[in-house]
């Protein structure tokens, strides 16, 4: 059985990505680019990708060797369904791997900006604390979690998580459902608009489709408390970079984090990247869902999925 990865460095190294050789002859290629996929496929019996995308012209082409194609990722909006529907390959992607890497992730992206720890380090390293008049340092205030108000927007599996933690730190969890559906919930359900009005924190964990694409403009941003917090984990065009930006500079809101993006990788032009008021916002490169326990639990949700094909 011929095996190929076209995107394996999207995973990194976790250590028990050797396990995947016991399915077949394994190939694995850091990167694919697109002019690269046919060549890649043409022998291939089952395809991993995470990224690499697979269109109806490359599944019709390579369908009568093509047994299956296993998505390591949740997202499957880079294979064409329908065509591998039609020629009667079965696709699988591997869900809820990475719950509590993007929970942690999100506290951590959240109290970097709450509580700049930084510019207390650099404080005592450069010599400043050691020639203080007095045992702190006030002059970055920060504020307690506690007692504030932390809207969710989606209340999935990672939302669900983050609210937990989020009412572990005493804060009063609020969500809103994108869907409309999501709505037998222990949390106060509200509008999008009274969420943004009214929280401290506001943390993204909607999927991405008609309605949620865009969903966080300039517009929606000004809605929100000067002093609140965005943090967007979710999926990138579910908050519009270039008002974002705007809103930033424009200190309409005191910080935004976010881990997805629009363009990944980010383009060089990135409305994102010309901040002036860089200290309000944090970019990470998509990888809140990696932490090494994630990725190895994605491996194994991989590994699964083809060794139930086979043992059928």
């Amino acid at each position: 059985m011929n095996i190929v990865f076209l995107d394996a460095k999207t995973v990194g190294t976790p250590p028990n990505l050797d396990k995947l050789n016991e399915l077949g002859s394994m190939t694995l290629y850091p990167v694919t680019k697109p002019n690269e996929t046919e060549e890649r496929i043409k022998n291939a019996d089952i395809i991993i990708t995470n990224k690499v995308v697979l269109n109806e012209d490359l599944i019709s082409k390579y369908a009568g060797q093509l047994k299956m194609i296993v998505i390591a990722a949740t997202g499957m909006n880079n294979v064409d369904l329908e065509a591998a529907e039609k020629h009667g390959i079965p696709v699988k992607n591997v869900t809820g791997y990475a719950t509590h890497s993007v929970a942690q992730s999100t506290f951590a992206m959240l109290f970097r900006l709450m509580q700049d720890l930084d510019y207390f380090d650099v404080f005592i390293k450069n010599g400043d604390y050691a020639e203080s008049e007095i045992f702190t340092n006030t002059d970055i205030v920060f504020h307690e979690l506690k007692g504030k108000r932390f809207g969710i927007i989606g209340l999935g599996t990672i939302g669900q998580k983050v609210a937990e933690i989020a009412q572990a730190f005493g804060a009063e969890v609020v969500y809103h459902s994108t869907s409309g559906r999501n709505t037998d919930q222990p949390f106060e359900l509200l509008s999008l608009d009274e969420l943004l009005k009214t929280s401290d924190v506001v943390s993204i964990h909607a999927p991405l489709n008609e309605n949620t694409e865009n969903l966080i403009g300039y517009d929606q941003i000004k809605k929100m408390k000067e002093s609140a917090i965005l943090i967007n984990t979710g999926r990138g065009r579910i908050v519009n970079e270039a008002d974002l930006a705007q809103a930033i500079d424009e200190k309409r809101i005191a910080g935004a984090a976010l881990d997805v993006f629009e363009n990944e990788p980010m383009e060089k032009d990135n409305s994102l990247l010309q901040v002036e008021n860089s200290e309000r916002l944090l970019l990470t490169p998509h990888i809140t869902w990696s932490s090494v326990e994630a990725r190895t639990e994605l491996i194994e949700g991989v590994y699964a999925n083809i060794r139930e094909f086979l043992d059928r």
